[in-house]
């Protein structure tokens, strides 16, 4: 029977990409689903046609599929329940619980003006003039005019909501179709949802919510068995927990405009799923024992709703990138090769399929793995190895090269040194003849080595050097650093 354990839903709107914001709430009630055997349901409101898009929704799917929480049902889709909201519809107006209304905006802000209203509201113009329903009139659920609406929220306490301050709000447009408070709790009562836990931004709406709840179970509502709820008297009212908003640094509410917030674009730069979730966990929220890295069992074990901050979480992408690293030098080499496998070849690659050697990737990738955040910086690490020439930042050129008077002397006591390797071409080889490179004019290895790792990676930054020259073989170094040199003599390369 539903009520016996919890039923819990995630009711996005395919309106853009999946919102980090999104995806906490989302994870909040999986967990509240897992540790109790409970159910987790996917509900798309669909219903703004304008806005929404097919791409969107398949990106909502694919976006949990990603972090390991696919929906126990669903997803069902709001655009397709149409007849049961009219069904709500035709039972609120029968029992007395909304009016119609042909009030414009203009019509309402001219009559608050003119009786000194400076709040903008609605004034139950329409309330007592029995107007009959029909095209062009807007049906308002009649709100008590007295008495408090009390919102039971497990992360804030009880929230008090004065009747007297809720205007008769629209629960139906004049177009006929339903609003978000009324297609919302039908919703709810027929998947008999016991918990619901979304963000805070959503708090103002939930009086409107519990009212019209109160209005459906007092008309003896029921479910109607299309879920897997079944057919059963509409459930009281669920459990409230509405959490914290995420903000950025300037602890500003975290925006699409101007905050990087589309949990795609973190998945295609090559974060873990386990490091996001993780992560997402740590929003408003932390174990027992204060420890920030733990898989996914663990915090199904830990969490706990009544735990949740009130207080807004700051969705940190610098903490969120090193955690990520955290993962990623966690992993066995095997699986970080495999993981690496979509930045190596295809779109993403930087080098033709062709010119790309999977042994000689394996050869690098613990030294790579080392070094990056993310696997989207994988590539620009071994780029060198696999393309015909190496992509030269410019910046890297004028600093280590261009604007370093001695650039050209090491580059060619380095060709000398290293043709003079032939059979003993290794890391331990290669390290000490750039050493002797380096005594030779006077500085230390570190400094000597900048122009050759730039003359043959491009960057400045990638690779244990010696170790990448070893793979890279004896031409290839010896014709990039010959090439370099032209370069810094000012001739073609």
């Amino acid at each position: 029977m539903p009520g016996d354990t919890p039923r819990v839903r995630f009711a996005p709107s395919p309106t853009g990409y999946f919102h980090v914001g999104s995806a906490r709430a989302a994870l909040f009630n999986w967990l509240v689903a897992r540790q109790s055997g409970g159910t987790f349901v996917l509900r798309i409101e669909d219903t703004d046609a304008e806005r929404g898009r097919e791409e969107w929704v398949e990106g909502i799917v694919s976006a949990l599929h990603w972090l390991s929480m696919d929906p126990d049902e669903g997803p069902y889709r709001q655009s397709l329940r149409t007849d049961r909201y009219h069904q709500a519809i035709d039972s609120l107006w029968d029992g007395g619980f909304l009016y119609a209304c042909d009030c414009t905006r203009d019509e309402i802000d001219s009559r608050n003006r003119a009786a000194g209203i400076q709040t903008p509201g609605y004034d139950n113009f329409c309330r007592d003039r029995d107007l009959p329903r029909g095209e062009g009139r807007a049906l308002r659920f009649r709100t008590p005019d007295d008495g408090v609406t009390v919102v039971d929220d497990v992360i804030r306490g009880p929230v008090e909501f004065p009747n007297a301050t809720m205007d008769d709000f629209v629960a139906v447009k004049a177009s006929g179709s339903p609003l978000f408070v009324l297609a919302n709790v039908v919703d709810d009562i027929d998947m008999a949802i016991t918990h619901v836990i979304r963000g805070e931004d959503l708090l103002p709406t939930t009086p409107k919510g519990v009212l019209m709840w109160g209005a459906l179970r007092s008309l003896g509502w029921r479910t109607d068995g299309s879920t897997g709820a079944g057919v059963v008297d509409a459930p009281g009212l669920p459990v409230f927990a509405h959490l914290p908003l995420l903000v950025n640094e300037q602890r500003k509410k975290i925006s699409k405009r101007r905050d990087k917030v589309a949990v795609e674009d973190y998945r295609d730069q090559g974060y873990l799923p386990e490091a996001f979730v993780n992560y997402l966990g740590l929003l408003g929220w932390s174990p027992p024992d204060g420890e920030e890295l733990f898989d996914t069992d663990q915090m199904i074990g830990w969490f706990r709703l009544e735990d949740v901050n009130h207080s807004p979480a700051f969705f940190d992408v610098v903490k969120l990138t090193h955690m990520n690293g955290e993962y990623v030098r966690a992993m066995t080499i095997e699986a970080f090769i495999e993981a690496c496998g979509p930045w190596l070849t295809g779109d993403r690659a930087p080098w033709p399929d062709a010119d790309f050697d999977p042994e000689v990737f394996a050869r690098l990738a613990p030294l790579v793995q080392e070094r990056v955040a993310t696997l989207g910086e994988v590539p620009v690490m071994v780029d060198f190895m696999f393309l015909d020439q190496p992509d030269i930042d410019p910046e890297a050129w004028t600093k280590a090269v261009a604007g370093d008077p001695q650039a050209a002397t090491i580059l060619s006591a380095a060709i000398e040194a290293y043709s003079g390797l032939t059979g003993h071409w290794t890391h331990d080889d290669l390290h000490a003849a750039t050493l002797r490179v380096a005594e030779g004019v006077g500085r230390k290895l570190g400094k000597a080595q900048a122009p050759i790792r730039v003359a043959i990676t491009g960057r400045r930054v990638g690779p244990p050097l010696f170790e990448a020259l070893e793979v890279l073989g004896p031409e290839r170094t010896i014709e990039r650093l010959q090439k370099a040199v032209r370069r810094a003599d000012g001739g073609a390369t």
